[in-house]
C-alpha cells in the first residue's frame, strides 16, 4: 500500500525586505524569492513528488505579505498517511526558521483546487507616516515597514476623493509598470475599494512619535496589475500633498497609457502588505475564514 499524493492550501506572511519578491528566483541569483525558501523548507519534508509551490499573488522586491497563499501537492513515502493540517504547518516552519517567512495555516483541498485563479479577491495595505523630518526619527520598529513623510499634514478629503476616481471598472493600463512581464493581462480591473484611515496602533507608543501619525490606504479587487496598487497609492499621496489635481488623475486614468504616468510618483516598496486573499466558503470547507492579520 502507497501513501496517496494530497492538495494543500497553505496561507503564509512574511516579511518582505530580504526577499526578491515572492516568486521564485534561478539558484544562481544573488537574491532569492519566499518561494525558494518556502519550497526547500517542503523538501526536507522528504516527499515522494517534486515539490512545486503555487503562489496565489506575487509580490515584489521589498513588499510584504500578512497573509499570502498558496497550493503544493505532497505525497510521503511508503504507506505513511496524509500530514495533518497543524502537523505540515509546525513543520514547514520548523524548516523555514529563522527566515521571516511563517505558515499560518495550512487545509486539504480537492486535486484540482488552484491557489491563483479560485481567489475571489485581493486585499492590500499601504502604510504611511506623516511627519517624519529625518529618517533617524523614524521609529525602529517601523523601519521598513512604511513609506515615512515629512510633511505632517495629508489633505485626507482630497485623497479619499481621489480614492473614489479609482473605485469601479476601469482600465488601468496608467497605473501599471513599464516592465510588466505580463503586457497581455487584460488591464481592465474593477476596483472594489480604495480608502484612508487612521494607522493601527504600531509597538511605538505615540508619545515618542513625535507629531508622526499613521494613515493606512486600502485597496481590495480581485485581482490587481503589475505594480497598480503602488501607483495608485503614489498618485493618491500627491493629490492629498496638493501636486495632484483631481481632474488631472482622471485624465490619468483615462489615458490608459504607463507612458503617461508621472515619472517617481509611484509609492516604494516599503510600506505595502498584502492583507488577505480570499475564496470561496465551499473551497474552504476545513480552514477558518479569520484569516485576517493587522501589522
Amino acid at each position: 500500500m502507497t501513501s496517496c499524493k494530497v492538495r494543500y492550501l497553505i496561507f503564509f506572511q512574511y516579511y518582505g525586505s530580504k526577499y526578491s519578491g515572492v516568486t521564485k528566483t534561478p539558484p544562481h541569483q544573488p537574491g532569492q524569492g519566499v518561494q525558494n525558501y518556502l519550497e526547500d523548507a517542503i523538501r526536507r519534508l522528504r516527499p515522494v513528488n517534486e515539490v512545486c509551490v503555487s503562489v496565489s499573488s506575487r509580490t515584489d522586491a521589498g513588499v510584504h505579505a500578512l497573509c499570502n497563499s498558496a497550493h503544493l501537492d505532497l505525497q510521503r513515502r511508503g504507506d505513511l498517511p496524509p500530514f495533518p493540517e497543524e502537523v505540515l504547518t509546525d513543520a514547514i516552519n520548523y524548516h523555514l526558521k529563522p527566515e521571516p517567512i511563517r505558515v499560518i495555516k495550512a487545509c486539504r483541498v480537492p486535486e484540482d483546487f488552484h491557489a491563483r485563479y479560485q481567489a475571489t479577491g485581493r486585499t492590500y495595505l499601504y502604510r504611511l507616516m506623516t511627519g517624519v523630518s529625518h529618517h533617524a526619527q523614524l521609529p525602529v520598529f517601523e523601519s521598513r515597514l512604511c513609506w515615512p513623510l515629512r510633511h505632517a499634514d495629508l489633505d485626507i478629503e482630497a485623497m479619499q476623493a481621489a480614492g473614489m476616481v479609482l473605485l469601479g471598472q476601469h482600465d488601468f493600463s496608467t497605473f501599471r509598470a513599464l516592465n510588466s512581464d505580463t503586457p497581455f493581462k487584460s488591464p481592465v480591473k474593477t476596483l472594489l475599494r480604495a480608502e484612508v484611515t487612521v494607522g493601527q496602533d504600531s509597538f511605538t507608543p505615540h508619545s515618542f512619535r513625535r507629531g508622526m501619525r499613521c494613515w493606512e490606504l486600502t485597496f481590495q479587487s480581485r485581482s490587481f496589475l503589475y505594480k497598480q496598487v503602488r501607483r495608485m497609492t503614489g498618485a493618491m499621496v500627491a493629490v492629498g500633498l496638493g501636486r495632484l489635481t483631481l481632474s488631472r488623475l482622471q485624465e490619468l486614468l483615462e489615458a490608459r497609457d504607463s507612458l503617461a504616468f508621472p515619472q517617481n510618483m509611484s509609492a516604494p516598496p516599503d510600506g505595502l502588505f498584502l492583507k488577505r486573499v480570499d475564496y470561496e466558503d465551499s473551497d474552504l470547507s476545513s480552514c477558518s475564514r479569520d484569516l485576517e492579520i493587522k501589522p
